[in-house]
């Protein structure tokens, strides 16, 4: 793999199928990256990444002839000097993980700022592993302990993991909500500014999610929710 010089902004190409978003992408990122090619496919992505060897691939989720995932698994044994950085409107944990158990060594959102994508595409670029602060910690779950008891292609729960419907009917619709997205990882003011609620009110919600489901903590919660496939 070949060092990319120090000072030099890395080599990128962006993979989405929406050409207005990838054109509002390279402005926004403006001279911080070199954008080398662009695809709106995945075997446009393959092609244009094996012609251009970038750093790093800004790669989209979904796509319309597959996903994020099979432009990795594709990319990799042709292009190993290459990262790839998913950016996504999605933050459900079974898009998170598939395309991270593929081979890509960061996931953040749209709704990131261009300095900060600019930054996040940098340490990919320079072998660090990136996330959106949300998604973090389902991640880390997913893989603890080598993924066990997780399907290998999705990444996802499966056998006894599955969600038993009694787990949640003991929750209010309104604890339901509240639990979905303490599993994303929005905290208490963003939960209350979600659901018009006040902050006082999530955190009685949450201690009662908590209480009902015998978790003792936020971290057990999201990893609860992950297994399920709720999050």
């Amino acid at each position: 793999m070949s060092e990319r010089e120090s000072g030099v902004p890395p080599r990128v190409v962006l993979v989405d199928d929406h050409g207005m978003f990838r054109a509002g992408v390279r402005a926004e990122l403006g001279g911080s990256v070199d954008i080398v090619g662009e695809a709106a496919t995945v075997a446009e992505a393959i092609a244009t990444i094996v012609h251009t060897r970038p750093d790093v691939v800004l790669l989209d989720v979904h796509l319309p002839d597959g996903g994020g995932p099979a432009v990795v698994a594709a990319s990799l044994p042709v292009a190993p000097g290459t990262r790839f950085l998913a950016l996504s409107v999605s933050d459900a944990a079974e898009d998170v993980i598939s395309v991270i158990r593929a081979g890509a060594r960061g996931y953040v959102t749209k709704t990131i700022s261009g300095t900060d994508l600019s930054d996040a595409i940098r340490r990919v670029a320079d072998g660090d592993v990136v996330f959106s602060p949300r998604l973090a910690g389902f991640v880390l779950d997913a893989f603890r302990d080598g993924g066990a008891g997780r399907d290998d292609a999705s990444g996802v729960a499966t056998g006894s993991e599955e969600l038993d419907s009694s787990d949640l009917d003991q929750l209010t619709p309104r604890e339901q909500e509240v639990l979905r997205l303490l599993a994303r990882g929005y905290s208490y003011r963003e939960i209350g500014s979600e659901l018009f609620i006040s902050v006082k009110t999530v955190e009685t919600h949450a201690s009662n999610v908590l209480r009902k489901l015998q978790l003792s903590s936020r971290h057990q919660l999201t990893r609860w929710a992950a297994d399920r496939r709720i999050v």
